[in-house]
């Protein structure tokens, strides 16, 4: 999801809760607090000798100790009132990809995906994912892409310049 979609989610569903589902089943407790939205440039050389660069905008959340038990969640509108505030600060780039960095003492420190959102009553859930590391460069590197799962046609040899 671009930050621009984020935002005109938020901005749709002003009246619900905004609710993070972590992994299946699993939400972000009601105490979360939007701690800082970072802008970031990424500007990258793959193992093929292939230069990119792009932007995304990470949103941290972070649970509060104090308070444990909250039953209410944040709402879209609120959300949208603090991600408004440091839009005036520090611009968005608008076609960036959003991500929300988020962990507790059960789930290691992530940078996930938007990958879906839904409506269920009054709440906006948004649906969070890992994306999977991958070789961007198996062309150069001549690395086929798997044919079934797990299997893979080539390989990349030690002292070959790939990966």
């Amino acid at each position: 999801m671009k930050t621009q979609e984020f935002l005109n989610l938020l901005k749709e569903h002003q009246g619900k809760s905004l609710l993070f589902e972590y992994a299946p089943n699993l939400l972000v407790g009601a105490n979360y607090h939007i701690t800082e939205v970072k802008h970031i440039t990424v500007d990258s050389v793959d193992c093929g000798a292939g230069v990119d660069a792009w932007k995304e905008t990470i949103v941290q959340l972070w649970e509060s100790p104090s308070e444990l038990g909250k039953t209410e969640f944040m709402s879209a509108y609120k959300a949208m009132g603090i991600l408004s505030k440091v839009g005036r600060m520090k611009p968005y780039t608008m076609d960036a990809e959003l991500k929300i960095e988020y962990s507790n003492a059960t789930f290691h420190t992530a940078q996930l995906f938007v990958n879906d959102y839904e409506i269920r009553g009054t709440n906006l859930i948004l649906k969070l994912a890992v994306e999977q590391t991958d070789c961007k460069a198996k062309k150069a590197c001549g690395i086929e892409e798997p044919t079934a799962v797990g299997e893979v046609a080539g390989g990349c040899a030690p002292g070959s310049g790939c990966c």
